[in-house]
Order: C-alpha cells, then sequence, then structure tokens
C-alpha cells in the first residue's frame, strides 16, 4: 500500500465489537484478566494500551520500521533512547540541533559523566569516521537541522557510525516519514517529536522512536514500561488522527515553504534565507537525494537581533509561539525563544535569526503579513511627538 493509504488504514481495523470505523479511545488504566497470566495481551495501561498500539502500528509502518514506540513527548523519547549509553561513553551530536536536546544533554546528562562532542553538520556528513572513536555509542544528527536548516548525509553518517561500532540516531521530526525515510538510508532508531508535524494541530504533546534492530526494539519497550514516559490513550488518538492528514498537509506547507521563500529572496531587508530548497543552499543536492521534498520550515536573518525581535511581534497570520509543524503559521526569535537554552554556550543560533513554521493558510495571506511585518516602521514626525 502507498503511504496515504497506510496512513488511515494500518493498525485501525473497525473495531471489532462495535463496527466503529474510527480506532476507539481505550480510557482504561488496567484490564481484566481471565485467570493469572491469562489475558488478551493487555494487562496494565503503562505497559500497553490498543489505542497506543494502534499509532505505534500505524507510524512504524510509515517510517518503513518493523518496531516503533510511542512515548509521552519527544524528550521522553530522547531520554528512554539514552538509556542505551552508560556513563562514561560517548555521543556525538550534530552541533546545530534542537536547544531542548542540547540542554539535556549538557546539563542532565554531561554532569553525570556521559560525554558529548559536537560536529558541524559538513563534517558528520564528510568526515565523521575522523571524530569517532570506540567509546562512541551514539551518533545523534537532525536533518534537516533546528534551527539552521542544514542537511545531514544520513547514509555517510550511518556508515561511518557502524564502522565505529556505533548507532544513528536521526531526529526526522522536521521532515516527516512522508519527506524522508532515515532508517531506508541506514539509520538505527528515528526518533520523533509527534507534537510537531504527525499530530499536526498543536493539541497534543508526544514522542515516538522506531527501529528494523529487534534488539534495540526489544530494550525500548523495557525502558519504555519501566521508565514510564508513554502517552494516554487521549493523546495516542490525536496523532493517531493527525497522521490520517499529514500527507496532504505535507504537501501544502512544502508549497506554502516555497511561496514564502520566493517573498524572502527578494526583500531588502532580509539578508539571508536558510532553505534547503534553494539551489544555492549548500545541502540542496544531497536533500533533492534524501528526501521527497525540502520541507516547510523556513529561517532567515535579518540585519540585527533587534530587529528580529521586533518583526516577529509585528505579524498578525503567522502566530508568535514555540513549537512547529501545525496547521497554523507559527514565527519565532531562536535565540530567546526555542534555542535559548544554547545562547550562553558555542553553538548559539545567530540574534539576528527567524524561524517560520509555514502553515496551511493562503499562502497570498502568509506573504502579506510578512510584508507588512517587514515594512519599515515610521518615525513619529515632531509634530506627532
Amino acid at each position: 500500500m502507498d503511504f496515504e493509504t497506510r496512513a488511515i488504514h494500518v493498525g485501525q481495523e473497525p473495531d471489532p465489537t462495535t463496527g466503529a470505523v474510527t480506532t476507539p479511545i481505550y480510557q482504561t488504566s488496567t484490564y481484566a484478566q481471565e485467570a493469572v497470566g491469562v489475558h488478551k495481551g493487555y494487562d496494565y495501561a503503562r505497559v500497553a494500551n490498543p489505542t497506543r498500539t494502534a499509532l505505534e502500528e500505524c507510524l512504524a509502518s510509515l517510517e518503513g520500521a518493523d518496531f516503533g514506540h510511542a512515548f509521552s513527548s519527544g524528550l521522553g523519547a530522547a531520554t528512554t533512547i539514552m538509556h542505551l549509553v552508560d556513563p562514561g561513553q560517548r555521543l556525538v551530536c550534530v552541533n546545530d540541533v534542537y536547544g531542548g536536546m542540547y540542554r539535556m544533554f549538557s546539563q542532565v546528562y554531561e554532569p553525570k559523566g556521559y560525554v558529548f562532542d559536537y560536529v558541524t553538520p559538513d563534517e558528520v556528513s564528510t568526515n565523521l569516521a575522523a571524530h569517532l572513536d570506540e567509546r562512541t555509542r551514539i551518533v545523534w544528527v537532525e536533518s534537516p537541522t533546528n534551527p539552521l536548516l542544514n542537511i545531514v548525509d544520513i547514509r555517510a553518517a550511518a556508515d561511518a557510525a557502524h564502522a565505529a561500532g556505533a548507532l544513528l540516531v536521526v531526529d526526522n521530526t522536521f521532515a516527516t516519514p512522508y519527506l524522508q525515510q532515515p532508517l531506508e538510508l541506514g539509520a538505527d532508531i528515528v526518533v520523533h517529536s509527534t507534537t510537531k508535524y504527525l499530530g499536526g494541530h498543536s493539541d497534543v504533546v508526544g514522542g515516538f522512536a522506531a527501529t528494523n534492530d529487534p534488539t534495540i526494539s526489544e530494550r525500548l519497550r523495557f525502558l519504555q514500561k519501566s521508565l514510564g514516559a508513554v502517552p494516554g490513550p487521549f493523546d495516542a488518538w490525536l496523532v493517531l488522527r493527525g497522521l490520517k492528514t499529514l500527507a496532504v498537509r505535507m504537501r501544502q506547507h512544502c508549497d506554502n515553504a516555497r511561496a514564502v521563500v520566493a517573498f524572502l529572496q527578494d526583500h531588502p531587508a532580509v539578508i539571508d534565507v536558510l532553505y534547503p530548497g534553494l539551489p544555492h543552499h549548500p545541502g540542496h543536492e544531497l536533500a533533492a537525494r534524501q528526501m521527497r521534498d525540502f520541507g516547510g520550515m523556513v529561517s532567515f536573518l535579518l540585519e540585527s537581533e533587534e530587529e528580529a525581535v521586533a518583526m516577529v511581534a509585528r505579524t498578525k497570520v503567522w502566530t508568535l509561539a514555540e513549537s512547529l509543524g501545525g496547521v497554523e503559521s507559527l514565527i519565532e526569535h531562536p535565540f530567546r525563544m526555542t534555542h535559548a537554552a544554547t545562547a550562553d554556550g558555542p553553538f548559539a543560533s545567530p540574534r539576528n535569526l527567524v524561524r517560520l513554521s509555514a502553515g496551511i493558510e493562503s499562502a497570498g495571506d502568509l506573504v502579506e503579513d510578512l510584508a507588512q511585518a517587514l515594512a519599515p516602521v515610521p518615525v513619529p514626525s515632531h509634530s506627532q511627538r
């Protein structure tokens, strides 16, 4: 079956009891057992829940994965994956990474004795082997990266990681499985914040990890049960509902991003536009090979931090907010918002950077709103002061 069909049907057969077409929300914490240890596959909801099972089966299918595991948040998924690493072992991470991941690595795990090194996207793609050693357990990358939208060669990173005996984890949140499937490119684990494009409506927080390795999956399932960072059934249901329209939404996100980029490129107040769909983007050819399209995220640079902060507050259709991937368009200032955790570190976001998450509204309205927000603010005349 094609992607769009699997998104609607895998793991979502009509309910055998009632015939309900939509997967029920099994809002229960425990399950009746016929005898001690004899049940219908479910005994306690932290271990498993039928609504969560439907989500795990569906999203694993979309990622081309044999195994999928849903979590209470993207960081909940990441925290669980981190339990594959022991203190004293090493993790190599792309240096343009989500601020929440950098905060977790640097402020939670590094003080406990975990070793982290950060490598540029270009080095990950072309020279990763030089940065790996026998202590390296995981290579962690995003592609496209957040917030500078760099592209990482996933196949090359996988080959280098495996040669060193390490696992490659790819955060596929920006691309989604509709645009990119890291497991097919050699990744060992793909991770998502399902809060973003997969849920798609800014009404749920969740995470997901998928793999084709049965040993990794068995360990993640054990950790999922033992650490407890699991989604509730209603949260799982909301993400499952979002998956049904993922393909059509992603096509519109990409179309709107292209329209926005075309406008920004020609605007005199914009210093540079960061978008892998642009032919001059350093990762353009690579993105064209490993992605179906270039995504709905756009970043651009203005003349100064003050202009960036003022501009993001002037939009009316674009909502000033953290997060991304919803049907509504969002705008933010990474240095002070999503990536504030990196502001004092060596990989701080540019102070004059603005990040956009293009929603699915009218592209004309989105461009018009950016135009008015970027227009010079008139200085009051003497008589008006």
